[in-house]
């Protein structure tokens, strides 16, 4: 079980701070919540603490683990279907993974497609998602701020 101030990741939302845990009676039930504080937007995220772990919430990354994704952004082979739902399917598992890794795969495979044919809304959504998943989860592992990982991540990706 994770404390107030305790960082996080959601594997759909991305990493924030614990802010509190609460009890919330939701559709006549009453459980216990994490409320998540994200950095990007200063977004809540109510989890509940009992099914938490199958839905994928663990610790932040260690710091050298982030340095190792952002190195290893400029080698990730992306090998992307061609037929756009089984794409986002995915795409999709690959999110909800939460692994950082495939997270990058994402979000490098939806830049590529980006720059070569454009993408569809779901995807640019689905863009924009990964992009603010990864550099949520970088920002708390190593302590610095949104701008400075997503120009880390700009320089990686050129």
């Amino acid at each position: 079980m994770f404390q107030v101030g305790d960082k996080i990741v959601h594997p759909m939302h991305g990493a924030g701070v614990v802010d509190s845990i609460v009890q919330k009676k939701v559709n006549g039930v009453v459980r216990e919540y994490y409320i998540l504080k994200l950095p990007v937007n200063g977004m809540l995220v109510m989890v509940p603490i009992a099914t938490s772990a199958e839905i994928g919430v663990r610790p932040v990354c260690h710091r050298d683990h982030a340095d190792r994704v952002l190195a290893a952004l400029p080698d990730i082979e992306v090998e992307m279907d061609q037929n756009w739902n089984r794409r986002y399917r995915e795409n999709m598992l690959r999110l909800k993974s939460g692994d950082l890794l495939e997270v990058a795969r994402v979000m490098k495979g939806l830049m590529v497609r980006d720059g070569q044919r454009g993408l569809s809304t779901g995807e640019r959504k689905m863009l924009h998602s990964a992009k603010q998943i990864l550099i949520s989860e970088i920002v708390l592992s190593q302590n610095t701020s949104y701008e400075d990982v997503e120009a880390r991540i700009n320089t990686a990706m050129a």
